[in-house]
């Protein structure tokens, strides 16, 4: 198939895997060192692949945009948008030429997913809509399964659930990774698999492929509940990212249907079986070492420096949480204690799992009071129908590194208080859990901050 320029701006159309490929890596390329160029020349930053999930390291919220970090992100979308364009237009032609319904194009915006979407996107053959999608296979192994969509889909539940158990607990108890295998690869291969088995004898529909492919990691959820490899709260987390890339797996095996590989379920359950184990031994092998993010959020308060620094050292108890994430399990911060003073002395922070122990490394008061961290609590308490679970992401996968809180005068008389905290985590992809702790963190700022303003505004200052 022969592209022209003007091909690249009209959604009308198809287009092959070939040139679908070869269009998606020279775009690629193209923007990668446009991106590259104006980024280095013409703002002075770094850029590299993970830039696009992560354009700015240290800022969590787009509220929190310096203006120069607007300028620079707002340049960087716009150089985008002919190339997000192009990106849709070829998508669409794609899904088109392979029969898959054109709204799936809303794949190409999800983070992550994205990736896997146009890789299986370069590899699926062209297909007749109108070719017959019915017929029964004459392979042995389909002929096991029940004739109804319901039996298929009983079966194939029950294959597949106890199968994720295993490899969950494999994943996170025995290779000891909260990563890739076990939040991606699990769960788009648990999809694809069911929804497999689920039509290996018949081709069912759209709709019954997607419900059971998610259906599997719902259950599977509920089965690492029942038996106590996980509480309410991770699996709550966990659900956005699982649920589309299970739904993913579930459209992959749809998209086989009318194929050679049509009918052959054993090579849906040996992806499950090989391709997952696989993922969480290379995970073991070559772990990453996590990366570091800050966390920042102020508030103002209408005293002086020196008043609220008795407060920022050693507050008092604060009352008890109402914020739902605190209620569910996640750990909050009760009062500090400070042992000392100036640089050396160490610093509680008591927690509801337990306390912080934090040596003091500047101490300029009423400026700033910057300190490491050398214990940490478990980072929740998790929801379970059990007394207790000690899931192993409890132990070293959240770990805050250090903290700072800076105190700056203001021209009415007041002082705005910043918190800060450094912290790793061990859970990949990166980017997705730092949504969540990201948010977490910005929580236990506020609940102290706010803290410290109330108490310290409720005293009398001369």
């Amino acid at each position: 198939m022969r592209i022209r320029l003007s091909d690249l701006w009209r959604l009308s159309g198809t287009i092959d895997r070939g040139p679908y490929a070869l269009v998606g890596a020279i775009g690629f390329a193209v923007k990668h060192n446009l991106d590259r160029l104006l980024a280095t020349y013409g703002f002075h930053r770094e850029w590299g692949v993970f830039n696009y999930w992560i354009p700015l390291r240290d800022v969590a919220k787009i509220t929190d945009l310096r203006s120069a970090d607007a300028l620079f992100l707002g340049t960087m979308v716009l150089l985008a948008l002919p190339f997000i364009w192009a990106g849709v237009a070829m998508t669409t032609k794609r899904l088109r030429s392979v029969a898959l319904p054109t709204q799936l194009v809303a794949l190409f915006f999800v983070p992550f997913l994205n990736l896997l979407f146009l890789l299986v996107l370069c590899v699926l053959p062209a297909r007749d809509p109108t070719s017959e999608n019915g017929k029964a296979t004459n392979s042995f192994f389909p002929r096991l399964l029940p004739e109804t969509a319901l039996g298929s889909a009983a079966i194939s539940l029950l294959v597949t659930v106890p199968v994720g158990v295993g490899l969950t607990i494999l994943g996170a108890q025995v290779f000891t990774n909260y990563g890739w295998g076990v939040f991606v690869a699990l769960p788009f291969t648990m999809g694809f698999a069911a929804a497999g088995i689920y039509g290996a004898r018949h081709s069912r529909s759209f709709r019954g492929y997607l419900l059971v492919a998610c259906l599997s990691v719902a259950l599977l959820g509920a089965a690492l509940l029942a038996f106590a490899v996980e509480g309410i709260v991770c699996l709550v987390m966990a659900a956005p990212i699982a649920l589309p890339l299970a739904a993913f797996g579930g459209i992959c095996a749809y998209g086989l249907q009318g194929r050679p590989l049509r009918g052959q379920a054993p090579v849906a359950l040996s992806a499950l079986l090989f391709f997952v184990p696989g993922v969480q031994w290379t995970e073991h092998l070559v772990a990453a070492p996590s990366p570091i993010f800050v966390v920042r959020s102020a508030i103002e308060i209408h005293a002086s420096p020196e008043a609220v620094w008795k407060q920022v050292i050693a507050f008092s108890e604060i009352p008890a949480p109402t914020e739902w994430m605190f209620r569910a399990g996640i750990a909050y911060p009760i009062r500090a204690e400070m042992f000392g003073s100036g640089p050396g002395a160490e610093r509680h922070c008591v927690f509801s799992t337990g306390a912080f122990v934090e040596p003091i490394q500047v101490w300029d008061q009423p400026h700033q009071l910057k300190f490491s961290v050398t214990s940490n609590p478990a980072p929740m308490q998790e929801w379970t129908p059990y007394s207790h679970i000690d899931p192993p992401h409890l132990h070293g996968f959240l770990v805050s590194q250090g903290g700072q809180f800076l105190l700056t005068p203001l021209p009415n008389g007041g002082t705005r208080l910043e918190g800060t905290t450094w912290y790793r985590h061990g859970l990949w992809p990166a980017s997705y859990w730092r949504l969540w702790s990201d948010a977490i963190i910005h929580r236990i700022h506020m609940r102290v901050l706010t803290h410290i303003r109330d108490e310290v505004e409720s005293q009398p200052h001369e």
